[in-house]
């Protein structure tokens, strides 16, 4: 078997390897230099703070560029309120969807009402198709004249 702590030529040779690598200290740069402003700095103004309005406020603007589109338009009028178009048009969103509500509020119909409206609705369909189909057969006809078809 061959001995293992035959350390001879080979670990000597190791070892001289271990001494000769010594760490280089690393290249120092120099540091880069600043930039150029290109203007001076300027305190900036404190942002203004978002107006919250109530929803008094809210309807009373919205009425008020209501009367103002009927003299000139509608952007006008919406400066001349002091809001935002972006806004303008986030209210009436808004006062639309509470307007739906407050629809919904009211107490349905009863059940034979429904029905009854649900029989006159069908009834003026049929008429509304008879019509259509009238108006169709008209038109082809006069069509297959100007063709020759006929």
């Amino acid at each position: 078997m061959a001995d293992e702590s035959n350390t001879g030529p080979v670990a000597a040779a190791v070892a001289a390897d271990a001494e000769v690598k010594v760490p280089t200290a690393k290249k120092l740069r120099s540091p880069r230099p600043q930039k150029a402003a290109a203007e001076p700095a300027q305190p900036k103004a404190p942002a203004a703070k978002p107006r919250r309005y109530s929803e008094q406020e809210r309807n009373d603007k919205l009425k008020l560029i209501e009367t103002q589109v009927s003299e000139g338009t509608l952007k006008n009028a919406i400066q001349s309120a002091g809001i935002s178009e972006q806004t303008y048009y986030h209210w009436k969103g808004a006062a639309k969807i509470s307007a739906q509500k407050d629809d919904k509020t009211t107490e349905p119909l009863p059940a034979g009402d429904e029905l009854a409206d649900l029989v006159e609705l069908e009834e003026e369909n049929q008429k509304l198709r008879k019509r259509l189909a009238e108006k169709l057969r008209g038109e082809n006809a006069e069509l297959r004249k100007r063709l020759g078809l006929d």
